[in-house]
């Protein structure tokens, strides 16, 4: 099978085609904006305001110029191997099998963890507008309303996507207008740019910190890439979609951040006693037009969240434990697909199953939302550093590419970056993610030990094809 763009489709790798070829490149767009969710800083506005001294605007900024270093990174790889597994695929054939497994492992972290995190968040914001309902059935209706949309079928899960971020773009839209009006009547705490810096509370190290919390809301422009499979059209897309949703919600995040920081009210007791109550934001739209925006902007966040956002990282989440489980890295149950459906069927339940179960036993917890959120980033994050290393050791040094400004410069500048983000990530958050790391390599080692590390493509004698695809990419 080949695609549009003339290159050989995943048979090349020494794979099947199984999945469902029917995803346009404003499907891969949508799903991407769908999963970074718009609106995502409302719900998370006052821990990063806190971190940052009141620079949240400057936050995602920064957060920005990392992911879009890795994002090209991103759309490097996906042309040279257009087949599901993300950054578990693309390190493991830019480096070696191995350590591509240990990225998979480090993401898989998120990736598993974000779907949970995301029905939690949203079941309690629920639970606080119609408390007659307890968290726990809040969150076992959102997860088994998006497993049976999952479960429809990609094509389902694309048409909810569209009607979901329209939904989101409308409330960004009257936010931003009645936010901006309203500073102009001198509401809040008057027309600044102390959002973007503040000499009072600026530092490197605060800033960073504050990314580590904020690149929450990144998260997800790379899921597109789990969809290479299911994308009909010309792989190059796959990276351009990346780099565009990103773009596209990072202006987002940096307005509607910057319209927040005028209107929150008492900014400095935001900054000196934090938002314990994940609020911070929705007073902010109070502030601007009334108790109906707090009540619009905190429903939005939970509808988003718990339904549109969980949703895309629940189809993500199933496709990397079927790339996973296909190369035998993961049990072989999980590369079942529905013949009918053409999903991975049994991930897409796992992905359920772990979300209900860990998600109904933190609902019993005191602070069983910040205890997730806290483990979430650093697992991707590290994924992402590996990636950038992956793009710059095959191109760079195996390839000599004379193309130094996306093969060694954007890998360069987005590593440093996150890398800086990492060492300012809160303690228990780096603890955590360097236990998984340690156990992933470990795995990884008995893995390669038993022989379940060799590659699919040359047991398939389907080698000759790949390396001229893959020289595709530096012409």
């Amino acid at each position: 099978m080949t695609n549009p763009d003339g290159a050989a489709g995943v048979e090349q790798f020494g794979y099947k085609q199984e999945l469902k070829r029917t995803l346009s490149y404003a499907d891969l767009l949508i799903y991407g904006l769908i999963f970074m969710v718009p609106i995502a800083p409302f719900a998370i506005f006052g821990s990063v305001f806190q971190a940052s001294g009141g620079m949240p605007a400057l936050v995602y900024i920064v957060g920005a110029v990392a992911m879009m270093c890795t994002a090209s990174s991103y759309a490097q790889m996906s042309r040279a191997y257009p087949v599901s597994g993300s950054v578990y695929t693309y390190v493991g054939r830019g480096i070696a099998r191995p350590v591509g497994f240990v990225a998979g492992w480090m993401v898989l972290l998120d990736y598993i963890l974000v779907p949970c995190l995301l029905y939690l968040a949203a079941s309690m914001a629920m639970a606080g507008m119609v408390p007659q309902i307890p968290v726990w059935l809040w969150l076992v209706i959102f997860i088994v309303l998006n497993t049976v949309i999952n479960y429809f079928g990609i094509e389902f899960t694309a048409f909810a996507n569209r009607i979901m971020l329209v939904l989101e773009l409308i409330v960004l839209g009257i936010f931003l207008v009645i936010g901006f009006v309203a500073v102009a009547q001198g509401k809040g705490n008057g027309f600044s740019f102390s959002a973007f810096f503040n000499a009072d509370h600026f530092s490197f190290a605060a800033i960073l910190g504050a990314v580590s919390i904020a690149v929450l809301s990144f998260l997800g422009f790379d899921a597109i890439s789990t969809l290479a499979e299911e994308h009909s059209g010309p792989s190059k897309q796959i990276g351009r979609s990346m780099i565009f949703a990103l773009l596209t919600v990072a202006v987002l995040f940096v307005v509607q951040t910057w319209v927040g920081a005028m209107l929150v009210p008492n900014p400095e007791k935001v900054i000196s006693h934090g938002d314990p109550a994940g609020i911070a934001f929705y007073r902010a739209a109070e502030t601007a037009g009334g108790h109906w925006m707090f009540i619009l902007t905190a429903a939005a966040t939970a509808v988003a969240w718990g339904f549109a956002n969980a949703l895309a990282a629940q189809a993500a989440t199933s496709r990397l434990l079927f790339a996973m489980a296909r190369d035998r890295q993961l049990p072989r149950f999980l590369s079942k697909v529905n013949e009918r459906r053409r999903v991975p069927e049994n991930a897409t339940f796992l992905v359920a199953g772990i979300s209900l179960v860990l998600g109904i036993w933190l609902t019993l917890q005191p602070n069983g939302l910040a205890l997730i959120s806290t483990l979430v980033n650093f697992g991707a994050l590290t994924a992402f550093a590996l990636l950038n290393i992956a793009v710059f050791w095959k191109f760079a040094i195996k390839e000599k590419s004379k193309r130094w400004w996306v093969h060694m410069a954007l890998p360069i500048i987005g590593f440093l970056v996150i890398a800086g983000v990492m060492i300012e990530a809160r303690p228990y958050a780096q603890i955590v993610g360097i236990v998984w790391f340690v156990i992933g390599v470990v795995v990884a080692i008995l893995l390669a030990r038993s022989g379940r590390m060799s590659d699919p493509t040359r047991e398939s004698g389907a080698g000759a094809p790949a390396s001229e695809s893959e020289d595709q990419v530096n012409r």
